[in-house]
Formats: C-alpha cells, structure tokens, sequence
C-alpha cells in the first residue's frame, strides 16, 4: 500500500535523465501523481511492481519513464536489432497512446527506435520493418504480437529480438484477461527471458490478475496508490474530482433525453457509450443527423481500419460526440473530455468505473451520466457498495422532443437505416440477457413493446426472446417492409435482383410435382406426430421388404426340389406363377408391384 502525496521530479530519490526532466516540463508535468512517486524509485532498483491506481492517474509516465530510463543504462550493449523494451495492451487505441507519448521523448534520444505492432496495419509490413530497421522498444497488442513470433518461415527471428529484453510492461493488465488473451500472454512470455524488469499496472486487481502476477513477476512490489485527500483507498474507485451522475427513464424515453442532453452540451466533448457495436452504428448515425453543427464519431471492436483514424480525428477535436463500445472503456486518455454518458450500463460492473474515468484524468474535473430504466434503479445502491462508486440523481432534463418519428422516417426512406435499426434491438436484448447483474437487469422484466418504440422500430424482429408473445402496444407500420428501398441505387438494384431470383427459384420449385409450400413452424404438426408417422412408414417399409425375401426364400426351395426331381416341371411352374404356395393375398400384391414397375 503507497500513500504517496504529488512532489516535483527533482524530489525523487533517483536522478532523471536531463532529457526527461525536459521533456516533462515540455509537457507541462511539474509535479508527479503519487503512483508515479512510488513506482519510478522501485523500476530503477530493478524491482518487479505490481501497482493498482485509479484510472486516470497517470499509470502511462509511472512505466514510461523508467522504461526509457533503464534503456540508457545499457545504451551501448544495446544493438539496432535488440528489444529492450516491451510493451503489451489490450487495445490498439491504448497502444497508439502509449506510443505517441514514447515517441514525444524518443526525440531527445534519437539512439532508441520504436514498433507499434496492433491490428488493422498490414502485418507483413511489420515484418519487413523489423528485419530491416530492428527496433528497441516495441508497444503491441497480444494478437498481433504472437502472430509475430510465429512468422519464422518469413525470415523473422522474433524470439532472438527479445533475448536481451530489460523491461516488460503490461499495461490495463486486468483488461488482457477479461478480453482472453491469457492464452496470447502465456505464449509471449515463454519466449522472453527471465531476468528482466516487470511491470503490471491495472486499475483493477482481479482472482485471475493474481494468477498472472504469479506467472510473470518474480517477488513483486505491491502498490495500491489512492489519491490525495480520499481517506481511504476501499472508499472511492472514481477519480475525486469526476461528478457521477445518474437518471431514471422509461425505455422509450431514453433516447429523446440522450438527444436533449447532448443538444444542450454541443460545444462539449463527449463520449456516450453502448452495450454493441450494432447499437453504436446505429445511433450514432441518427445522432449525427438530429444534432446540427456538431462533429459525430462512432467507434467500436469489429471495426478494422477504420478505428486508428477516428480515434486520432477525436483525440485532436476542441468538441464533438464519440459514440463507443467498452473498446475505449479502459486506459484511453482522450484530452478535456467533459461528459462520458451511459446509455447502456456495462454487462460488467467493473467497465462502470472505468468507462467514467474517460474523464476527470490527471487531477481535471469532468462529469459522468448513466441512464437506468425504472426497474433499474437498485444499481445506483450496487456501484456504490460493490464498486465503491456513489452517483448523484440529476435533475430532470430540459427541452425534450420527440426525436422518434424523425428515426422512423429516415428508417422508411434508406433500408440502411431499417437494417441497422432492427440488428441494434436485437443486439440490445442479448446483451441485457447477459448481464453480470442478473437479479437487477432481468430480461423478463423488459417491456419489449416500449423498447422497440425506444429503438424507433417499424416491426419487430422474429427473435427467440419474442417467440411466443404478444404485443398489443406495439403499433407496427402499415407499410410492406420489403418496399423500402436503399438510397444506393446499386445496392437497391442487387437487392432487386436477388428478390427476382428467389421468386423464380419458388415459382420453379412450384411446378414440380409434390411440391408443398412451406407452413410456418406453428401452423405445421407437433413433433410428436411426425416423428409418430415416420416411425410408422419405415414400418411399413420394413415389412414390405421382409415379405419379398420370404417370396425369394419359396422360389429358391421350389427350384431346388425341381433340380433334385421331388417335383415335375408342371407342379413347378404351377406353383412359381401364384397357382400352389402363394395365397391369393400374396398373389395380388406381387401384381400390384408389377404394375408399379410397369
């Protein structure tokens, strides 16, 4: 446990690097935050650190700089190709943070080089880069780093790059496990040497997180570090100075105040989160056509190239609305955020405290708001005892309007919208059904009906969770769902064409003969039934084929007395054509098989 207060950096009880302490003032850091102050002493005394702080309490410097400065120690044992630093994130947006604020003090030490290794970059060009400039410090995220090591057959030697590593950093370590990575991890780290300095900084400490400290960290150094003025670390998991707000609104009302609240904090900056990456696209796109004049964003996990973009395009924005998923829940430092909004409440209860850390970063003040539904509302009591995270009712917001019909018709006049309308419901109820709290968010207590008004749906989706029910407060739309249309005209027309090609396929398969129309499940017979009848026609079957053999077995002995003479030619074929042996039974369905045949 460290209670450390802030000090300057000429405070601590090592000496810096000029080139850092200028670079630090450079960046306007003239004091350290206290998980600064007690790790920066223990990583330059080689000691293991397994350090838990808030988040936004500057985690990224407390590793960085005695990262950078143990490299200089042994600047001259380290070659071009040698990594000497490692650095392991969960995120490629917290890895490209990571790495912009490497590179701020890499250009005062231009002998070190450094390698970004995340997803969505092309990674044969990680290849090539490596084996042709090398790199000193790499920042990566799991995959793409074990995907590194594996590349051998290419010609890169990973595993010899990393036999004179130094530091290792995982960084939003608790992140790493929840995200699955654990199996990544152990694989990175069988090929890193033992003798190394480890750093684990989280802003959580989990069951699992204790396994990998286990794993990866030889006699660490524990640090719980609070902030200052909080009495007691178990009190208070937020930063102090975030605002921590709550609202309570009916399903179909959710929205409309998401629209006035924002409206009313346009010249802000803003992150609003969602529980999928489906609800994401698809309210960030209404979002951006019922709020004027502002900048709106959308980022989310199943995104691939896009993502480094946009979140660059934000971090550089005065104000603007980023609609996300958890993806920038964790360590993500986006400058002079001032609302982080939840739509949604996290299916884990950790991600809470998290997602409102966005803001307040660093000792600067920011606010946070969650929207809860009525049945909600004992999970303000929860994150205050659970997650040690009290909230504050807000006051009711102002200038409502009803923004659903607006939806409804941009639903109506591009399929896009009608698509991504339907996926986002869909996405929304598996979510709630997964949620940790299950005692609080009951899917059975969901009002369907008012949801889907919330959702602006014109129908609802056939979905396991609907089977079954009623909803007579829901008021579909009169219009045939299959008449709207998509506002690209080429994706209309192969939608056109599609729709052509089935109805020619049914028509086809009409004509044939014995063709029956598909019923819907309920109006076809139980299964009881059918499997009753298809029991009972191989039945059927089977006694037919156990009959002819019986009729193979008389002619067989019938010929055999012929050949040894018991019986005279015309007794044989009195008895083979149905006159002796067969009765008259048998006789008639041996002529009916024949005119089968025929």
């Amino acid at each position: 446990m460290a209670n450390v207060t802030d000090g300057t950096w000429d405070s601590l009880s090592v000496k810096l690097d000029d080139n850092i302490l200028q670079t630090l003032k450079e960046l306007g850091f003239t004091h350290m935050t206290p998980v600064q102050a007690a790790c920066i002493p223990l990583f330059l005394g080689n000691k293991d650190v397994a350090a838990e702080a808030v988040t936004g309490s500057g985690k990224t410097l407390a590793f960085v700089i005695p990262m950078i400065a143990l490299l200089l120690k042994r600047e001259e044992k380290l070659k071009k190709m040698q990594v000497g630093a490692l650095v392991i994130t969960p995120t490629r947006e917290l890895a490209l943070q990571i790495s912009e604020v490497v590179e701020t003090f890499l250009k005062k030490f231009s002998q070190f080089t450094q390698i970004l290794l995340i997803g969505g970059t092309n990674p044969i060009e990680d290849v090539e880069k490596l084996k042709t400039q090398g790199a000193n410090i790499v920042i990566a995220t799991p995959g793409r780093l074990e995907d590194m090591f594996r590349r051998k057959s290419e010609g890169l030697d990973m595993a010899s790059y990393v036999k004179s590593l130094d530091v290792l950093v995982l960084d939003e370590a608790d992140r790493l496990l929840d995200m699955g990575f654990e199996r990544s991890l152990n694989t990175i780290l069988s090929y890193l040497p033992k003798q190394r300095r480890t750093g684990l900084f989280s802003a959580t400490q989990t069951q699992e997180l204790e396994k990998l400290v286990r794993a990866g960290l030889r006699n660490p150094v524990r640090i719980a570090v609070k902030e200052k003025g909080v009495a007691d670390s178990h009190t208070q998991k937020t930063p102090s100075r975030l605002a921590n707000f709550y609202t309570v609104c009916r399903p179909e009302d959710k929205f409309n105040n998401l629209v006035a609240f924002l409206r009313q904090h346009k010249h802000e900056k803003n992150l609003v989160f969602f529980s999928t990456c489906a609800c994401v696209e698809y309210f960030s796109r209404a979002l951006a056509t019922l709020i004027k004049k502002v900048d709106v964003q959308c980022i989310h996990g199943k995104m691939k190239n896009k993502r480094n973009k946009i979140f660059a395009n934000f971090r550089a924005l005065k104000s603007g609305i980023l609609v996300c998923t958890d993806v920038m829940a964790r360590g993500i430092d986006i400058p002079d955020v001032n609302w982080v909004i939840q739509c949604d409440p996290p299916s884990n209860a950790c991600a809470f405290v998290h997602r409102c850390g966005r803001t307040a970063r660093i000792g600067n003040q920011g606010n946070a708001l969650v929207f809860l539904l009525p049945m909600e509302e004992s999970y303000v009591n929860f994150l205050s005892i659970n997650q040690k995270c009290p909230l504050q009712e807000m006051p009711p917001i102002n200038d409502i309007v009803d923004v659903l019909p607006k939806m409804k018709a941009m639903a109506l006049a591009d399929r896009v919208m009608f698509e991504k309308s339907m996926r986002a419901f869909v996405s929304h109820v598996q979510s709630y059904s997964k949620h940790e709290c299950s005692l609080i968010f009951r899917i059975k207590d969901l009002d369907f009906a008012s949801l889907a008004h919330g959702f602006a749906l014109l129908c609802l989706p056939k979905m396991p969770e609907l089977r079954g029910k009623t909803f007579p407060d829901f008021i579909k739309t009169d219009i045939d769902i299959d008449t709207i249309k998509f506002k690209d005209k080429n994706r209309e027309k192969l939608r056109q064409k599609m729709m052509e090609e089935r109805r020619n396929q049914l028509k086809s398969y009409t004509g044939k003969k014995g063709f029956v129309k598909p019923q819907a499940w309920s109006k076809q017979k139980n299964k009881k039934e059918r499997r009753k009848n298809r029991a009972a026609k191989r039945k059927h079957e089977g006694s037919d084929v156990d009959e002819e053999m019986n009729e193979l077995l008389t002619d067989t002995r019938l010929l055999k007395k012929l050949m040894k003479r018991q019986i005279t030619e015309d007794d044989f074929e009195k008895q083979i054509t149905g006159g002796g042996s067969q009765s008259k039974g048998q006789t008639a369905k041996a002529s009916g098989r024949a005119c089968e045949e025929d």
